[in-house]
């Protein structure tokens, strides 16, 4: 068996397996291909074995190293807790989830319960419009959210790596004419209005993607409307006036209304990790490991073959 394998080289060996492609692994990584793939080379040169099968057209684990990749993670586990149990100083890491459901709120809780020696705090802010401007401004580290919705200024200052592409749905009142189908057809929505946070300029990236949705489907976005704070604001404010809302399949619940999925096509709302670009931070590299862990255990990057994705998003999430 071969002694003192580096941790280095695990993570190596883990980014590709969670990716499967060797250029995004080194992006993740921080790192050139050609070190990633010397890395790669040199554990399967320790371990005696190929770890992975690389075409023009895919990378695929081997038996070996399928083999390797649980025993992989868990060495890693145990190292990263190792480091976060003689790091004292470290500062906390800002964390925008947006609310208390959804992926990112998963996400970070998941995390929580994987390094709870890490102080990793939560805010919670309506956008990654909004969001992304506190982390240029170092007032945030992460958040979540549709990158190819924000200003290409404000892109360049990031890092950003696909988490989930969230099929989307309609919250209708209960009474609605729709409301009693199990799913509402893209086309069944024509000439409904539909509220998709127009005025808030912290929601801009969602806005947008309902406007692309909505092109020349006849379907109309809700008149602009003050930014709205909070979940019980949220509720209160949809019941009294009423409105259809464009959502995602992690939603709050709302009494008196029914969320409904979306198909003919399947809509996607493309979510990201979003980061200042150079930040290095314990708390970063185990949020990183969980995105890997719950995008691969629940196809959370599957893409179904009647699906909607803006071309834009589909070139910065790689879904294209």
């Amino acid at each position: 068996m071969p002694q003192d394998i580096e941790p280095r080289l695990l993570r190596s060996f883990t980014a590709v397996a969670d990716e499967l492609h060797f250029t995004r692994a080194a992006a993740r990584l921080f790192v050139a291909q050609q070190a990633l793939s010397r890395d790669i080379r040199r554990l399967e040169v320790q371990l005696g074995a190929d770890l992975f099968v690389r075409t023009t057209r895919q990378v695929t684990l081997t038996p070996a190293g399928e083999r390797l990749l649980p025993h992989a993670r868990r060495v890693l586990a145990a190292h990263d807790q190792l480091t976060a149990a003689f790091v004292r100083t470290e500062r906390p890491l800002l964390v925008d989830v947006g609310a208390k459901v959804g992926t990112a709120y998963q996400v970070l809780t998941r995390t929580r319960a994987a390094v709870p020696d890490l102080e990793l705090i939560a805010r919670f802010h309506s956008g990654l419009t909004g969001a992304a401007a506190e982390i240029l401004a170092g007032r945030l580290d992460v958040s979540f959210g549709r990158v190819a919705g924000l200003p290409p200024a404000a892109l360049a200052g990031l890092e950003h790596r696909p988490v989930r592409h969230e099929p989307m749905t309609v919250l209708l009142p209960e009474d609605h004419p729709l409301a009693g189908r199990r799913e509402i057809p893209l086309a069944a929505l024509a000439g409904e209005t539909l509220y998709a946070a127009a005025g808030n300029t912290a929601t801009a990236e969602w806005t947008d993607l309902a406007e692309r949705l909505f092109a020349g489907r006849g379907i109309h976005i809700a008149e602009p409307f003050p930014e709205i704070d909070g979940e019980e604001e949220f509720i209160r404010v949809v019941r009294r006036r009423r409105w259809s809302v464009l959502a995602s399949v992690e939603f709050i619940e709302l009494p008196g209304m029914v969320l409904r999925p979306i198909v003919d096509p399947v809509p996607l709302s493309p979510i990201s990790m979003v980061w200042r670009r150079g930040l290095r931070h314990p708390g970063l590299d185990a949020l990183h490991r969980t995105v890997s862990d719950l995008a691969t255990r629940h196809h959370w990057l599957h893409r179904p073959p009647d699906s909607w994705l803006p071309a834009p998003d589909a070139r910065l999430t790689g879904a294209g």
